[in-house]
């Protein structure tokens, strides 16, 4: 039940990582911005870099945040399916995976990632973003969160944690 769990989180947030970037390329003109709130924009953006358009202008930024997405997602299927998870702790990987797979799709198909969310206070700007963005951040905070969480739990009662071991081995007590 767990995997069809998995594979359930990562259909959703890809299909909903590609029609809401698709809709912005439809709808919204290249650098434009339709103004929802006073603090909230859609706009339509184009990331050749990494994290807030890092290395962007440089042509090893696009090699680097096409390589580098790819063997993290190797890693995580690898690490997500192969090694004995607590449930939370598999599903907080499982919504990195799905967005670091979104914006690697993006990257190999457009040699881009599309922005769309922008957020700002006057004239200060939050860097725009995007659903695959959002499951990956969501993902880390739910993740960090187990982490700390688990460290509380065995530092109160003194017990360590067997997660994280690959399937069929086990630790001695």
């Amino acid at each position: 039940m767990q995997r069809y769990t998995q594979l359930l989180i990562l259909a959703f947030v890809l299909v909903l990582d590609q029609w809401t970037k698709a809709l912005v390329v439809r709808h919204v003109p290249y650098l434009g911005e339709i103004r929802m709130t006073s603090f909230f924009s859609l706009v339509h953006g184009r990331n050749y870099g990494g994290l807030f358009g890092f290395l962007s202008n440089h042509e090893a930024g696009r090699y680097i945040f096409l390589i580098l997405p790819l063997l993290i997602i190797g890693f995580l299927i690898y690490y997500v399916f192969f090694y004995r998870l607590a449930f939370s702790r598999r599903i907080a990987l499982t919504f990195v995976l799905a967005g670091a797979m979104g914006n690697v799709y993006d990257r190999l198909v457009q040699g881009y990632v599309t922005d769309f969310l922008d957020f700002y206070y006057g004239v200060h700007h939050w860097p725009a973003f995007n659903v695959a963005d959002m499951a990956i951040n969501f993902g880390i905070g739910l993740w960090l969160c187990m982490e700390l969480l688990s460290s509380k739990k065995s530092t109160v009662t003194g017990s360590g944690t067997t997660s994280g071991q690959p399937h069929g081995r086990r630790t001695a007590r």
